[in-house]
């Protein structure tokens, strides 16, 4: 049976908000103002902005509400009228506490930010057309989260997590099954693919997501 890697959350958050750095730093405001076909309702600068508000309400202690769409929505509102090199400078001078920070955070919320932060450089580069990170140790540490529900087993190119007797199993890489854990794929394509026993693509989409209506390739 797999784990969780043994690996540092705090280093893996700070080596995605390096990546992400790199992938906005120089956009054009027209790229910066582009869809984000896996988070329809946001633009790129959106997505940046949810990251970098998300260490601004850890360090500041804002976390009523924490993941719900208005906790959300407000760190994006509060930071619509900021230039890229701006909402970086205050991604800047958050992180380090943040950093120093997560060791001492329970472990879900670890894990929620390890997905969090996963998922929307993942957005980010299909947004923007830069595919990578695949394997990265933020993304591995969100995935041990999802895997570890016990009314699904999970065989992936990095490794099995077996369920509880007569559970089903589900077959795909760790990239695809963290996309669809994480609401990036409709039910229909959950449901298509390689199980073992009767398909239950509900039981794969996890805690406070929900799956896509329409399909999104990757």
């Amino acid at each position: 049976m797999s784990s969780a890697p043994a690996a540092d959350p705090a280093v893996a958050y700070r080596d995605t908000r390096r990546r992400v750095a790199d992938l906005v730093r120089d956009l054009s405001t027209d790229r910066a103002a582009g869809a984000v076909p896996a988070t329809p309702e946001w633009r790129v600068k959106d997505v940046l902005a949810h990251l970098i508000g998300v260490s601004a309400d850890i360090v500041n202690g804002n976390l009523e509400g924490v993941a719900t769409d208005q906790w959300t929505a407000k760190q994006v509102a509060d930071r619509r009228e900021r230039s890229i090199p701006e909402l970086l400078a205050e991604w800047d001078e958050h992180a380090p506490a943040v950093e120093a920070m997560i060791p001492a955070f329970p472990e879900v919320p670890r894990a929620m930010l390890m997905a969090d932060v996963a998922t929307h450089e993942e957005d980010l580069r299909g947004a923007l057309g830069h595919p990578g990170s695949r394997d990265s140790v933020a993304l591995a540490l969100g995935f041990a989260w999802f895997a570890g529900n016990p009314k699904v087993g999970f065989e992936t190119d990095a490794g099995a997590f077996p369920g509880e007797d007569a559970a089903p199993t589900v077959r795909a890489t760790r990239f695809e099954l963290f996309r669809a854990s994480t609401g990036r794929r409709s039910l229909d394509q959950i449901a298509a693919y390689d199980w073992v026993g009767e398909p239950r693509p509900d039981l794969i989409v996890g805690p406070i997501f929900t799956p896509r209506i329409t399909p999104l390739e990757e």
